[in-house]
C-alpha cells in the first residue's frame, strides 16, 4: 500500500468514526429543542406588557426624582408589573436607589443587555450547529453506502441511507426550531430592553 492509499484509509477511518458522536449530538439537540419549545410556551404564557401602566409609573418616578424623593421613586419602582426581566430590573434598581448607588444603575442596565443576549445565543447556537451536524450525519454514511453498493450489499446500502436521511431531517428540525425561537425572542427582548431603558431614563433624567 502506497502513501496515498494510506492517507485515504486514515481519512475514511477518521470520518466514519465520527458517525456515532454526531448521531448522539443530534439526539441531544433534538431533546434540547423539545425542552426549548416547552420553555418558550411557558414564557409566552407569562408575558405581560402594559405600556400605559408603565408610562404612568415612570411619570411618577420622574416626579419623585425631581423632588429628591428617592423613597417615593423606590416605592413606584417596586410596583412595576411587566414582563419578568423588566420587573426584575425595576426591583434591582430600587435597591440601588435605596443605597444611593446611582452609578450602579447604568452598570445594571448593561448586565441586563448581556442577559438578553445570552438568552438569544442558546437558540442561535441551536439554529446554526444542528444543521451542520445533520449535514455531517448525511455525508459520513455515504462512504459505507457506496462501498456496499459496489459489493452488491443492498442491506448495508439501505441502512446507511436511512441514517443519512434521518440525521438530515433531525438536523433541519432542530435548526428550524432554533431559528424561529430566536426571531420571536429577539422581538420580545427588544421590547423588554426598550422598557428597561425607559425606566432607567426616568430615574436619571434629573440627576
Amino acid at each position: 500500500m502506497d502513501a496515498t492509499s494510506s492517507i485515504f484509509v486514515i481519512l475514511y477511518t477518521v470520518s466514519t468514526s465520527l458517525l456515532y458522536p454526531v448521531v448522539l449530538l443530534i439526539l441531544m439537540f433534538v431533546l434540547w429543542a423539545l425542552v426549548s419549545i416547552g420553555e418558550f410556551l411557558s414564557e409566552y404564557s407569562k408575558r405581560h406588557r402594559d405600556t400605559m401602566s408603565l408610562e404612568k409609573v415612570c411619570t411618577q418616578i420622574r416626579t419623585e426624582m425631581s423632588s429628591q424623593s428617592t423613597g417615593g421613586a423606590v416605592r413606584h419602582l417596586r410596583s412595576i408589573d411587566q414582563n419578568h426581566l423588566v420587573t426584575s430590573f425595576a426591583k434591582e434598581a430600587a435597591q440601588c436607589l435605596e443605597n444611593n448607588k446611582f452609578r450602579e444603575l447604568e452598570r445594571l442596565f448593561g448586565e441586563y443587555e448581556v442577559k438578553l443576549a445570552a438568552r438569544l445565543e442558546k437558540t442561535r447556537i441551536m439554529s446554526t450547529v444542528a444543521p451542520m451536524l445533520g449535514l455531517m450525519g448525511t455525508l459520513i454514511p455515504m462512504g459505507p453506502a457506496l462501498i456496499g453498493l459496489s459489493k452488491g450489499d443492498v442491506a448495508a446500502l439501505a441502512d446507511n441511507l436511512i441514517i443519512a436521511f434521518s440525521t438530515t431531517v433531525l438536523g433541519l428540525f432542530v435548526g428550524s426550531v432554533g431559528y424561529v425561537l430566536t426571531l420571536i425572542r429577539r422581538r420580545w427582548y427588544q421590547y423588554d430592553l426598550e422598557d428597561i431603558e425607559y425606566v432607567l431614563e426616568s430615574m436619571l433624567e434629573d440627576t
